[in-house]
């Protein structure tokens, strides 16, 4: 049993949500995100709470259930709210600059890393002295943040040794010991 997908889903006010045959579409304050859904769950909005239910007990219906619910669930925050990551870039001299929707990166390569940013993703540098730089990414597609974020981790990843890299900020880096002092 899917104890994901039984749970309703409430709307917040100033967030429109319209079901078409397939297909949910949500508006909010921040923008607007749609999604496709398997024809076997059935999507019902009544009195600003959303229900999904499923055709039959297959296991392929039960984890679908669960699935459109937290997708439609994630929509619905993201357009009323929105998501934030933020990513800490570790390392003596690297930085990052934000010029429109380019991020300029410096991270002890020979040369500087342009990353292109989609529309729907913003980006802030906050570079205090004597702390690491951290890069605020905020968007209201929680998906696509998601994908940035981990497309920006993947520049310069963390090595394990000095700990020097990009991580996401409160994440634990597992550090290994270097080469024993020989006698």
């Amino acid at each position: 049993m899917s104890r994901i997908g039984l749970k309703p889903i409430d709307c917040p006010e100033g967030v429109e949500i319209n079901i078409s045959d397939s297909l949910v579409s949500v508006k909010g304050p921040k923008g607007e995100l749609s999604q496709e859904i398997d024809p076997n769950i059935s999507v019902k909005l009544e009195d600003g709470v959303i229900n999904l239910s499923r055709a039959s007990e297959l296991k392929d219906h039960k984890s679908k259930h669960g699935l459109y619910r937290s997708l439609i669930s994630n929509m619905i925050e993201g357009v009323s709210q929105g998501y934030k990551k933020e990513l800490e870039l570790i390392g003596v001299g690297y930085r990052a600059q934000v010029q429109g929707s380019v991020i300029d990166f410096t991270l002890g390569y020979s040369h500087h890393i342009m990353f292109k940013m989609p529309a729907e993703v913003k980006a802030t540098v906050l570079a205090e002295k004597g702390k690491n730089p951290i890069l605020t990414l905020e968007s209201y597609d929680k998906q696509l943040l998601g994908q940035v974020a981990a497309k920006v981790k993947s520049l310069r990843k963390i090595e394990p040794y000095k700990g020097k890299g990009i991580k996401f900020v409160g994440e634990q880096i597992r550090r290994k010991a270097g080469k024993a002092a020989a006698k």
